[in-house]
């Protein structure tokens, strides 16, 4: 049944005990959803091996979640908005755990393709669109703070399942420690979908049509610039160990540059409140455009580990607060109604760049054998990120009214 209607008058209020409730379910999605698809790794090994596929075979069934994951998010954030979020939510939670139960229990590669490739990746957006889009709209004094409590789920998720993942895996197996996951994990979202509801909306509030605000200046830019900036940013992710294993560092010393910028990251989604509370949300998100900019040059000059650890540090710490801060910027530039949609659509973008990143990246390392033209491009990328929103501003034509409707000025 739609869940359209809204929550009584006490529980309803911003900033409030519901509200927190709402965060903190965004909270255990991110946890879930990112700590499912980042211990992939730990899997992959030993599935690969037991099911007799190629490297490239198995590496598909994380690839076909994550494109799903990225580009289906438009689609489960304009049924949430149209049907509630607890329909949306809790489909995410029976498709996700099925598709894990479904995938412990294959004997055949193509098969995984439809339990984790497409269960996984159909589960995840229908569970984490429509919470996140909900949480900026529940808080008005705390929201920037909010924001950062359920961004960081996604950081403690790639930070803590993928070792429990190994250790499970070296004690069970493969299949047990999907299984659980399957279980586990589809038990939290499905209490999440009891918490999640739409925040109370004051009646009579004119809005912009959606179709003006996806077509709007603002949001073309915001776009290109998450495009351009995120591109830069799956260089690192996938070649920054392979450059500092090049340039002396061991394996796991190598490998730990990553945990570094995830720690960092975090650091930043926890820290956005204070920076917004002094600036505001749009002057600090640019900020953090232009820290993850500046950082590839700290690569680009890097030769030594320790450098090498200050760049993650200072990446991730942008990365973090850039990743907090975009569901407050939506809802500064364009209100709070069609929330699921917008930030769906605007999902769409961290696909793009899953694809461009690391397939150009490798191209022109393939092409010229070093990884200092791949810099270059990751701070070409960045600073086009950067330059696309530098002037970003609200349209003088419209505000924002207090009920997150857009009214002209």
């Amino acid at each position: 049944m739609p869940d359209l209607a809204p929550p009584p008058a006490a529980d309803a209020a911003v900033d409030s005990r519901r509200a927190w409730l709402v965060a903190a379910a965004a909270f255990v999605v991110g946890f879930v959803v990112f700590g499912t698809l980042y211990s992939f790794g730990a899997v992959f090994e030993p599935m690969s091996a037991e099911l007799g596929g190629s490297r490239a075979a198995t590496s598909a069934f994380f690839s076909i979640a994550g494109l799903i994951f990225y580009m289906t998010g438009a689609l489960t954030g304009r049924l949430s908005d149209r049907f509630g979020p607890r329909v949306v939510v809790g489909a995410g939670a029976i498709v996700m755990g099925a598709g894990l139960a479904g995938t412990a229990c294959i004997e055949r590669i193509e098969a995984g393709y439809l339990t984790y490739g497409i269960g996984v990746g159909v589960g995840a957006s229908c569970a984490y669109v429509p919470s996140l889009a909900l949480v900026g709209g529940w808080f008005d004094r705390w929201r920037a703070t909010a924001l950062g409590i359920a961004a960081a789920g996604t950081g403690c998720g790639v930070l803590v399942m993928p070792p429990l993942t190994a250790a499970l895996i070296e004690g069970h197996g493969w299949r047990v420690a999907v299984a659980v996951s399957g279980a586990g994990f589809g038990s939290l979202l499905a209490l999440c979908a009891v918490v999640v509801r739409p925040p109370r909306r004051a009646p009579g509030v004119a809005v912009r049509p959606l179709t003006r605000v996806l077509r709007s200046s603002q949001f073309l830019r915001l776009y290109a610039s998450w495009v351009l900036a995120t591109t830069a940013l799956f260089v690192p992710f996938v070649f920054l160990p392979a450059f500092a294993r090049d340039h002396g560092a061991s394996s796991v010393a190598a490998s730990s540059l990553l945990s570094v910028l995830g720690g960092a990251s975090l650091v930043g989604r926890l820290g956005i409140g204070v920076l917004v509370a002094r600036i505001g949300t749009l002057a600090s998100f640019k900020i953090a455009v232009s820290i993850m900019a500046g950082s590839y040059v700290m690569w680009l000059a890097s030769a030594s580990y320790g450098l090498l650890a200050a760049f993650s540090a200072v990446l991730g710490l942008g990365y973090g607060t850039r990743i907090a801060l975009m569901p407050g910027v939506l809802i500064e530039l364009f209100g709070l109604h069609n929330p699921g949609v917008i930030l769906g659509v605007f999902f769409t973008a961290g696909g793009i760049s899953a694809v461009l990143g690391p397939m150009i990246a490798g191209v022109i390392v393939d092409h010229t054998g070093s990884y200092r033209w791949a810099i270059a491009f990751a701070l070409a990328m960045g600073a086009g990120g950067l330059a696309a929103v530098a002037s970003l501003q609200p349209d003088r034509g419209s505000v924002l009214d207090g009920n997150g409707g857009i009214r002209d000025a």
